[in-house]
């Protein structure tokens, strides 16, 4: 091994004063990400909390439409807080975003629940939470931003990468703190008032990381800039508007991270949701295998991220697209056949169909005050809770009763009670007749729970995220000059990570909802990340040899980022 690559590996490359401008970037960030995914965790808990009761498909959608309601909001706060990093400083303006963060996401901690003030409640809650995506929206462009440009060259993927750990740290926190507070405490103290504190304990984290970053200094590269007077004076503009960079901007997101947001989101989020709303698995156990995969998985961004200094960032990138893209379906079935073999056993022996007009079956993923849902709606949400897949045949006529077939029993008309009670008959191993005869939910058998094979899949995911994730700061720094660099970074990153992936959960729930098939909500991550690695592999080249400090002047040397032809 050379001696320069055992630098990098070991980071002895870095001076004292590089290592704490890493240490005070990331160490920020990864709070500002754990109070961003704390609502992300907690999503579905938070369904019958500050939704109404009546349908639990519906309320869980509304609660992933408020939880990509942050995503979606982020790149309005990358164009707000990216103008003002390239116009003021870096420094200052990422001191605002963690501001920002912290308070809301304190309040969130504070907020009355649907049952005491009804439809203020989610309200607030969205408001909230789009204040938390317009701060992340201007940190992950302002941490990249700033540590990229204090790294030295031939170490910028190296240096950047640990600003890439610190969502799966920000996770990692997150769940740490949920799975104490829900240890420690009762079931319905947790419900009544105990998921409140991982939200109250967020100022400490603001008040540490705010006494961090104000000893940082300002870029010296965005210094130099503004003593040579070349920064930019309209930066939305310049990056947004005039060609070319409006075009790298389009194909940075489209051909790089459009396919890293699924496939990050999909590898740890929705794997998440998997395991516990679709396979049944009680949460403590599933907290526990997605944290130690993250705990596993978090030194291999840094990895990656030096690797990247020396094989190129792009081809790393797209590969775990495409490796991600053929693998997924074969991947999350694994993970049924490990985590649920009971489950996976009953759906192959006990086909399920709802029939129904299907003109009255209709996807909520909006609920209101005035929703209405239909005895399809309803049976379909008993249906689809159940983590079974099934068959929607269409009665068409009118009044036709709605009816359910599990195997060769037939039952007509919906019935709560007579669906469930059916289900448990026909073998359905996640209900239960209670002492008094009452059907209740049952969690996946523990010891059935293949626990090596179920986490070796989820590191393979792992390894997954880490390939499109580890080398993108370095990638989209490298991509823009320094005038509009902190702007022109955060468009693609955050419409990539919180449009494409942020959407994610939302969108695969509702397409499994709408289509009965509990996997048919990957082909969204599949397509996407195909998408990426067909414009990526076309119109985008290579930038790690690109030196964005040239000669006296500051200025990105990009006279072709472009892949010939």
């Amino acid at each position: 091994m050379s001696s320069t690559t055992r630098a990098w590996i070991r980071g002895t490359g870095m001076s004292s004063a590089e290592r704490f401008v890493v240490f005070a970037s990331s160490i920020g960030t990864v709070f500002e990400w754990y109070d961003f995914y704390l609502y992300a965790v907690l999503a579905p808990f938070f369904a019958s909390l500050f939704f109404p009761a009546g349908n639990d498909t519906a309320a869980l959608l509304a609660a992933f439409a408020t939880y990509a309601a942050g995503f979606v909001v982020r790149p309005f706060g990358a164009l707000l807080f990216g103008r003002i990093g390239d116009l003021v400083g870096r420094k200052y303006t990422f001191l605002v975003t963690i501001i920002v963060m912290g308070s809301s996401t304190f309040l969130v901690g504070l907020l009355p629940t649907y049952a005491r003030i009804g439809w203020l409640s989610p309200v607030l809650l969205v408001t909230l939470r789009l204040l938390q995506g317009l701060a992340v929206g201007g940190e992950y462009g302002g941490a990249a931003t700033y540590v990229g440009e204090h790294a030295r060259s031939g170490e910028r993927g190296y240096a950047t990468s640990w600003i890439q750990t610190t969502a799966t740290g920000g996770l990692a926190l997150a769940l740490i703190i949920i799975i104490g507070c829900r240890q420690l405490m009762p079931p319905k103290a947790f419900s009544e008032w105990g998921w409140r504190i991982p939200f109250l304990l967020s100022v400490i984290l603001l008040l540490f990381s705010l006494y961090i970053r104000l000893k940082l200094s300002e870029s010296p590269i965005f210094l130099k800039m503004k003593d040579e007077g070349k920064g930019s004076k309209s930066p939305l503009i310049d990056s947004f508007v005039r060609y070319p960079n409006n075009k790298f901007v389009l194909l940075a997101t489209l051909g790089a991270t459009a396919g890293m947001g699924v496939v990050w989101y999909t590898g740890q989020f929705y794997a998440l949701f998997f395991l516990t709303i679709t396979l049944k698995v009680n949460y403590l156990p599933a907290y526990l295998l997605v944290l130690v995969a993250l705990l596993i998985g978090m030194p291999l961004f840094v990895f990656v991220g030096g690797l990247s200094d020396r094989i190129g960032r792009l081809k790393i990138i797209l590969a775990g697209c495409l490796i991600a893209a053929l693998t997924f379906f074969p991947l999350f079935d694994g993970l049924t056949h490990y985590a649920n073999p009971d489950l996976e056993s009953f759906s192959k022996s006990k086909p399920v169909t709802v029939y129904a007009n299907a003109s009255t079956c209709q996807l909520h993923i909006f609920v209101t005050a005035f929703t209405q849902f239909s005895s399809c709606d309803r049976a379909r949400d008993l249906v689809t809770n159940l983590g079974v897949s099934f068959k929607t045949e269409n009665v068409p006529a009118m009044g036709s009763k709605v009816t359910l077939k599990i195997g060769t029993v037939t039952m007509e008309g919906f019935d709560v009670n007579r669906w469930n009670g059916a289900f448990v008959d026909a073998g359905y191993p996640n209900l239960e007749r209670d002492g008094q005869g009452k059907v209740a939910p049952k969690s996946a058998d523990t010891s059935k729970i293949n626990w090596f094979m179920t986490e070796l899949i989820l590191l393979v995911m792992m390894i997954y995220a880490a390939m499109v994730y580890g080398p993108i700061a370095a990638f989209l720094v490298e991509l823009f000059p320094t005038r509009i660099r902190y702007s022109s970074i955060s468009m693609p990153y955050h419409i990539g990570a919180g449009v494409f992936g942020g959407m994610l959960p939302l969108l695969a729930t509702a397409v499994a909802a709408a289509t009965g098939n509990i996997y048919a909500g990957l082909w969204y991550s599949v397509i996407v990340a195909l998408m990426t690695v067909v414009i990526g592999g076309a119109f985008l080249r290579e930038t790690k040899d690109v030196d964005i400090v040239l000669g006296s002047g500051v200025e990105a040397a990009h006279p072709a980022r472009l892949s010939p032809g």
